[in-house]
Parts: structure tokens; C-alpha cells; sequence
């Protein structure tokens, strides 16, 4: 089957692992990189990497992009629930005026309730992370995302 640029792309990836974990000398990593940048076939580039024990350096990299992927979505998920809480404050402050428009008079701030106490859940969250973490990882559970 013939090889891709991902493909090749991965390839260089692995073998600047093994440079980097000591697995590879200089002279032969720039020999095989060469020889991957320049492979047609996946056989070819499979063969490059055949001999290389298992890297450490990958492991730490997908650790690390796991956890950028997990803080991006926690953020992504704040995000959503800031914009609930706004949402949720347009609408109970358009009622709130139309109500005092009606009545012409200002009505007691009836939304400062509600707003109240859906800020003080929301930042329960933001004190109190593992209460969070532990309703997001029981299915059906937890804030909205």
C-alpha cells in the first residue's frame, strides 16, 4: 500500500523519539529519517521502525495531549455553561421589565433569586472541582455540556 505524508510524517515522529530516548545515534536517525521521507510504500516505512523498542517520549506526549484535549474541553464546557447563566439572565430581566412596565413601577428584582443561586452552584463547581469531576464521569450526571 502506498504511504502518505501522515504516514511518513508519523514515521519522523518515531524516529525523533528514539533519538531523543537515546535508542538511535545521530548518523543512523538522519539515515533512516532520509530513507522515510523518501518511502513510497507503508512496508518500507514499517521496516524503519521495526527494530526500536518502545518510546517514553510518546508516552509523555500523548499524556500531554490528552490533558490539553481534557482542559480544552472543561473549557469548552464553562464557556457553555456561562452562556447558560446569561441566557437564563436575559430572559428573567425581559420579564422582570415588562412586568414593572406593566405595573408602572419598578417590581422588587425578583431575578436576583434565581441568577443568586444558579452563580453559587456554578462556582460550588469552580471550589469544589472533584464534586464536578465525579457527576461528569457518572453517565447521565452532572452540568450540561
Amino acid at each position: 500500500m502506498r504511504a502518505g505524508d501522515r504516514d511518513r510524517d508519523a514515521v519522523a515522529e518515531r524516529l525523533g523519539d528514539a533519538l531523543s530516548d537515546g535508542a538511535l545515534g545521530a548518523a543512523e536517525y538522519q539515515a533512516r529519517l532520509d530513507r522515510a521521507l523518501g518511502a513510497v510504500t507503508q512496508d518500507e516505512l514499517a521496516a524503519l521502525t521495526a527494530d526500536l523498542p518502545a518510546s517514553g517520549t510518546a508516552g509523555a506526549r500523548a499524556a500531554a495531549r490528552a490533558e490539553t484535549a481534557r482542559r480544552r474541553a472543561d473549557l469548552l464546557r464553562w464557556r457553555k455553561e456561562i452562556l447558560y447563566w446569561i441566557g437564563g439572565a436575559v430572559i428573567m430581566n425581559v420579564i422582570w421589565v415588562a412586568g414593572s412596565i406593566s405595573k408602572g413601577h419598578l417590581d422588587t428584582y425578583w431575578p436576583a433569586w434565581p441568577l443568586g443561586i444558579w452563580a453559587a452552584i456554578l462556582l460550588s463547581y469552580v471550589f469544589w472541582p472533584e464534586r464536578d469531576k465525579r457527576d461528569r464521569d457518572r453517565p447521565g450526571r452532572g452540568p450540561r455540556v
